[in-house]
């Protein structure tokens, strides 16, 4: 898993199944995992944001992210419990050895959205009884988390049948068109590393490639893009900044304040409470609310 941020309250029972408690406020990551992520919520709720979509989940909801896909999560704790849920990664090496004697037969999908299993009894129990686990002192056996992972990808099977083109496409991402998938995941605050390798470049050639068709360098780029969407959401939306800069990538609000005057000419809350202007590249967001 790669984020913007690292700091995560997990309490590990094995290297792939993890329990992650948060007492404080809103905690955001920006991630991109590097395998599957099969999640239930115990208590809390979240905001994920995706290119063209954004999912709203509360305690009993299960859910599968597919690996490589870029998304912002938004930890909301609710008053007097803590943000809570269990974690468990289905892991490439685990898939291809669960795969290995199975003959299935898979379908390319243009992209993977998360599936959502709406607090199926099976999934909940096989994830409810990892929680003793998480109490227990001592080294958890490799085999029974090995166990419980094999039942969870029995189950997930069972309950959605096309779960397969997800869980047994082992293909890693080709070279895409660059900026059809810059223009759709720009508000996400990951590394350059991570952009070029989704777009299936080098970094080297993804600098290159991005420079011939903007003119520009990918950080100036992004930041600009960024201010823009910003811009829209609280000109055209009537938001709040509180509310708009972490779903635009910024990674607190007083740098999107200083960032935002700089390119504007005013903070947010003076646009938010003031006057209404188009940004100076109002066209690019209007493309992008389109997608």
């Amino acid at each position: 898993m790669t984020s913007g941020n690292m700091e995560f309250p997990f309490e590990y029972i094995a290297p792939d199944i993890k329990l992650f408690r948060n007492q404080g406020k809103e905690f955001k990551m920006e991630v991109i995992f590097d395998c599957h992520m099969l999640v239930w919520f115990i208590s809390g709720k979240a905001k994920i944001h995706q290119a063209d979509q954004s999912y709203l989940f509360t305690a009993g909801d299960i859910f599968l992210i597919p690996r490589n896909q870029l998304a912002t999560i938004i930890n909301y704790p609710q008053v007097g419990l803590p943000y809570t849920s269990v974690v468990m990664h289905l892991s490439t090496a685990h898939l291809r050895e669960f795969y290995a004697n199975l003959n299935v037969k898979t379908y390319a999908s243009p992209k993977h959205s998360i599936l959502k299993f709406d607090k199926h009894p099976l999934l909940e129990r096989c994830l409810a009884s990892l929680i003793p686990y998480f109490d227990v002192l001592g080294k958890f056996p490799e085999d029974i988390a090995s166990l419980k992972i094999t039942e969870a990808i029995s189950i997930l099977r069972s309950v959605d049948k096309t779960v397969d083109n997800i869980l047994a496409n082992f293909d890693e991402p080709n070279k895409i068109d660059l900026a059809n998938f810059m223009e759709r995941n720009f508000m996400f605050n990951m590394p350059l590393q991570k952009f070029s390798y989704l777009t299936g470049r080098s970094l080297t050639t993804f600098k290159k490639d991005f420079y011939k068709i903007y003119k520009i360098t990918p950080q100036r780029w992004l930041t600009q893009r960024r201010l823009e969407l910003a811009h829209y959401h609280l000109a055209k939306k009537n938001r709040k900044p509180v509310e708009v800069y972490l779903e635009t990538g910024f990674e607190n609000l007083s740098h999107f304040s200083f960032a935002f005057k700089k390119q504007f000419g005013m903070t947010p809350t003076e646009l938010s409470s003031g006057e209404r202007e188009q940004p100076t590249h109002g066209g690019s967001i209007k493309k992008y609310m389109d997608l």
